[in-house]
C-alpha cells in the first residue's frame, strides 16, 4: 500500500517472550493451564450465581459481569500468543491487530468502570444496607452496566482508529506480547506526542476518575465500618467489602504504573511482564478471590457440591 509517499504495513511481528524453543514450548503449557483455569473458574462463577437464587443481587450481577469481562480480555490476548510461541513465523495481520488493540483495550476500560460501579454498590451495602434493595434496583444496576460496557468500547474504538491512522513505514516488529498501545504507537514513522497527550487524557478519564470514584466509596465505607460498636459487626462488614477491595488493588495496581505515564520508558520486559499480569494472572486470579475470601460464594459452592454428591449417590 501507498499513502503520502510512505509505504504501510500489512502485518506485524510480534516477538513475543523468548526465541529459545525450549522456552516457548514451557511458556505454552504455563499459559495454556492458567489460559484453561480462568476459563473454567470465571465460567463457574457466572454459572454459580445463575444456579444460586440467594446469589441473585446486584452485587452478583456486577460480579457477572466482570467474569464476563475477564473471559474476554483472556482470550482476546493468549489464544494468538500460545500460536505465536509454537509459529516460526509469528505476524499477525494489520486488520487482526487492530481488533485485538480495540478490544484489549475496551475490555481493560469495561473492567475499569465495572469496579467503580462495584465499589459503590458495596458503599450503598454497608453505609445505608436498610435501603440497599431499593437503591440498587434492577433499573439502575442495568444501566451502570450498559454505561460501563458502552464507556470502554467508545474509548477503545477512538482510539484504535486513530493508532491504526499512523504510518509505520516498514517498521512492523513489535516487541510486545500483543498489539499493545503504547508498543504499536512507538513503530509509528512521524512524531507521535499528540497520541501520547492523547493516551495520558483518556487514562486519566477513563482509569483515574473511576479509581477516584472506587478511593471514594472506600473512605466512607472505612467511616462507617469504624463507627460501628461491636467487633463482630466490623468484621462483618469488612467481609463484605474484602474480596472487591482486593481486585481493585491488583486491577488498579498494575494499570496506573503501566498507563498512566506513557512518555516514561521502563524496560521492554517490565512492559510485558506487566501486561502479562495483568491479561494472563489477573482473570484468573479474580473467581479464586471472590470464592475464598466470600462468604455467600463458599455457601453457594458447598449447597451445589451437596446436592451434586447427593444425585451422584442415588
Amino acid at each position: 500500500m501507498e499513502r503520502d509517499n510512505q509505504t504501510w504495513v500489512r502485518e506485524f511481528i510480534l516477538l513475543g517472550l523468548s526465541s529459545d524453543r525450549y522456552m516457548q514450548v514451557f511458556l505454552f503449557v504455563l499459559f495454556l493451564v492458567m489460559y484453561l483455569v480462568t476459563v473454567l473458574g470465571n465460567f463457574l462463577i457466572v454459572l454459580l450465581i445463575r444456579l444460586d437464587s440467594r446469589l441473585h443481587t446486584p452485587m452478583y450481577f456486577f460480579l457477572t459481569n466482570l467474569s464476563l469481562v475477564d473471559v474476554s480480555y483472556a482470550t482476546s490476548i493468549i489464544p494468538q500468543m500460545l500460536a505465536h510461541l509454537l509459529a516460526e513465523h509469528k505476524a499477525i495481520p494489520f486488520v487482526s491487530c487492530a481488533a485485538q488493540l480495540f478490544f484489549s483495550l475496551g475490555l481493560g476500560g469495561i473492567e475499569f468502570a465495572l469496579l467503580a460501579v462495584m465499589a459503590y454498590d458495596r458503599y450503598v451495602a454497608v453505609c445505608d444496607p436498610l435501603r440497599y434493595l431499593v437503591i440498587m434496583h434492577g433499573g439502575l444496576c442495568t444501566r451502570l452496566a450498559i454505561t460501563s460496557w458502552a464507556s470502554g468500547s467508545i474509548n477503545s474504538l477512538i482510539h484504535t482508529a486513530i493508532t491504526f491512522q499512523l504510518p509505520m513505514c516498514t517498521n512492523n516488529y513489535i516487541d510486545h506480547i500483543s498489539c499493545e498501545i503504547l508498543a504499536v504507537v512507538r513503530l509509528a514513522c512521524v512524531d507521535t506526542s499528540s497520541n501520547e497527550i492523547i493516551i495520558t487524557v483518556s487514562s486519566i478519564v477513563l482509569l483515574m476518575t473511576p479509581f477516584f470514584l472506587v478511593l471514594l466509596s472506600y473512605i466512607r465505607i472505612i467511616s462507617t465500618i469504624l463507627k460501628i460498636q461491636s467487633t463482630e459487626g466490623r468484621k462483618k462488614a469488612f467481609h463484605t467489602c474484602a474480596s472487591h477491595l482486593t481486585v481493585v488493588v491488583l486491577c488498579y495496581g498494575m494499570a496506573i504504573f503501566t498507563y498512566i505515564q506513557p512518555r516514561s520508558n521502563p524496560s521492554v520486559l517490565q512492559e510485558k511482564l506487566i501486561s502479562l499480569f495483568y491479561a494472563v494472572l489477573t482473570p484468573m486470579l479474580n473467581p479464586m478471590i471472590y470464592s475464598v475470601r466470600n462468604k455467600e460464594v463458599k455457601g453457594a459452592w458447598q449447597k451445589l457440591l451437596g446436592q451434586f454428591s447427593g444425585l451422584t449417590s442415588k
